[in-house]
């Protein structure tokens, strides 16, 4: 396809690297030459400087062919303008990317009056997936398959646990749960393991299972999994009132810690079921009083990635709580990985999972037919939904008798929502939906998952 993306920050350079990689034509706008020096150095993308507002920069820049234009600068009202502009001078479709709270609440109305096909806000898709991970506090990232019916949870293997030195194919027959374990992260190296892959302490472990399943494999895994009900957020911005409000439901107790006191003010009559502190959440003295050893969770949520890491860090040492990080910068991620920081959450690189997401569905009525898509781990590993359409090649044929690509795991089948984890003996049909784990990026039909 051809897309069009404004604005070169670290979100629309992120999309130009994913989209370039599964051989979109892609051309990014931007104002500043110097942001597009790296796209034009490292990708096979072109280049338009300019105002992506302007009617004059989109025509350089093929808006009249393109089948999309998704606007990131760091204005939304910009955003919005240039995907009216977009969708006067080519009729294609518009990804907006909306951050203010004001304009989020009148989301129906602006997309409805801009045609705008999608309106993505990172902080709040940030908080969506913060609250999910609050609520299952074993996991440390959660997605959803089958329109919620199927989850995809990553936890890590703590010592004492009866996964420990258990070799995956005992799973099912030593735990009796019904899952099915997809991809295992042992430092640097990640593998989509067979049946004779042990499993050992420290490992990140994603697995697949219906709902109702995930809760039961952990218990019998030796894992805690209460949900939270205390819980202490350092940072006053748009994440931590989008967190609080996606919460506002359970009964959870929450703490926000704000330097800015005009900030905290503002909040505290926003979210009246908070408590707001006034004060600096890097003070060791001021977390300790506000009760950081016995808190369930912490959330260091700022907009300073080095303050994050050192302040979860600092949670870490002090408590058992549940740790979220939030990093700006896509940078380094080997290494903040490696550190105790709990659950990692990137509100730029979601932004960028949720538009190519879209852009795969777009591609699936061109003839894709990919429903879902998710990545395991940054650039390593993805999970990918796929239907099965009638011509399919693999029909009715045991998954164990298909010449599968390697590394590539079939890890789940709904047909006609009953949830099947398969086995070797299990064959697809016609308008089933399957989840496929893979090494192997870029997968766009069903029939690449075949050598």
């Amino acid at each position: 396809m051809k897309i069009i993306i404004v604005g070169c920050g670290k979100v629309g350079r992120t999309l130009a690297e994913q989209l370039c990689r599964e051989n979109h034509d892609v051309t990014v706008i931007d104002r500043n030459e110097g942001a597009l020096q790296y796209v034009s150095d490292n990708l096979d993308a072109l280049c338009v400087v300019g105002n992506g507002a302007v009617f004059q920069t989109q025509i350089e820049a093929g808006v009249e062919e393109a089948d999309l234009l998704i606007a990131t600068t760091g204005s939304d009202e910009l955003n919005m303008l240039c995907c009216l502009i977009a969708k006067k001078a080519g009729d294609c479709h518009t990804i907006a990317r909306i951050r203010d709270p004001e304009y989020y609440q009148e989301i129906r109305y602006i997309r409805g009056e801009l045609n705008l096909s999608l309106a993505i806000n990172p902080e709040r898709a940030a908080a969506v997936e913060i609250a999910r991970l609050l609520r299952f506090p074993s996991a440390t990232k959660i997605e959803l398959f089958a329109r919620g019916r199927v989850e995809l949870l990553k936890f890590v293997i703590p010592r004492d646990s009866a996964l420990d030195n258990m070799p995956v194919s005992d799973v099912v027959s030593r735990l009796k749960s019904n899952v099915l374990i997809c991809a295992v992260e042992r430092g640097d190296d990640i593998a989509i393991p067979d049946g004779s892959f042990v499993m050992k302490s420290g490992d990140k472990i994603s697995f697949i299972a219906p709902h109702r399943d995930s809760a039961a494999f952990f218990k019998k895994a030796g894992i805690e999994n209460n949900m939270v009900k205390s819980a202490i957020f350092v940072g006053g911005g748009r994440l931590a009132y989008y967190l609080t409000k996606a919460l506002s439901d359970s009964r959870m107790k929450i703490k926000i810690i704000e330097r800015d006191e005009a900030r905290c003010r503002e909040l505290s009559e926003l979210l009246p079921n908070a408590m707001l502190i006034h004060g600096d959440g890097t003070d060791q003295r001021l977390l300790l009083e506000e009760g950081i050893q016995s808190t369930e969770a912490f959330a260091s949520l700022t907009g300073v990635d080095g303050e994050n890491i050192m302040m979860s860090l600092y949670a870490a040492s002090q408590s058992n709580a549940k740790l979220i990080t939030k990093v700006g910068r896509i940078a380094f991620e080997n290494v903040i990985n490696s550190l105790n920081l709990g659950s990692v959450i990137y509100p730029k690189l979601l932004t960028a999972d949720i538009i190519l997401q879209y852009v795969r569905a777009m591609q699936n009525s061109m003839g894709s037919n990919v429903e879902t898509l998710y990545k395991i781990v940054a650039d390593k590993a993805e999970a990918l939904e796929f239907r099965v359409k009638k011509d399919a090649p693999m029909l009715g044929i045991p998954l164990e008798r298909l010449n599968l690509k390697e590394n590539l795991l079939v890890a789940c089948i709904n047909r006609n929502g009953t949830i099947i984890m398969p086995r070797g003996q299990d064959a697809l049909e016609a308008g089933d939906t399957v989840i496929v784990v893979t090494t192997h990026t870029g997968l766009n039909d069903l029939k690449d998952i075949l050598r």
